[in-house]
């Protein structure tokens, strides 16, 4: 029984090598978790916008800096890629995509699909600014 006592309980992240699968997987979490971070950042901005003029341009010059577009961006990018990837997974719980090579173009999809609709998002923003 000693023997066993060193071996791990369950497979860890640095006995395999990364794959598409858990690379988006691991980054459905973070997105998520980003997600909620960032909309502090919006709800902050609201109710600056609700405070008054002082608050709000506060707000506006924090969030309109090099910085404040950068976290803008980077939450645009979450947001679409943890919505493309739940609706994978939506059809996932249908049961369809579930073949790995399915699973893998999915994967890219959702990859391709975030990535255009950010800069879809930002160009249209940008028009329309």
């Amino acid at each position: 029984m000693a023997a066993n006592a060193s071996r791990p309980l369950s497979p860890h992240l640095q006995v395999y090598r990364p794959q598409i699968t858990s690379v988006l997987s691991i980054s459905h979490r973070i997105t998520g978790v980003a997600l909620s971070v960032g909309t502090v950042l919006l709800v902050w901005w609201l109710v600056a916008a609700a405070t008054g003029p002082a608050a709000f341009d506060d707000a506006q010059e924090f969030i309109g800096s090099w910085f404040g577009l950068l976290l803008m961006f980077g939450w645009t990018f979450c947001f679409w890629y943890h919505f493309c990837n739940g609706i994978r997974h939506l059809v996932w719980d249908t049961g369809y995509g579930l073949e790995l090579p399915q699973v893998y173009l999915g994967g890219y999809i959702v990859v391709g699909a975030s990535i255009g609709l950010t800069l879809l998002t930002w160009i249209v923003a940008l028009i329309a600014w």
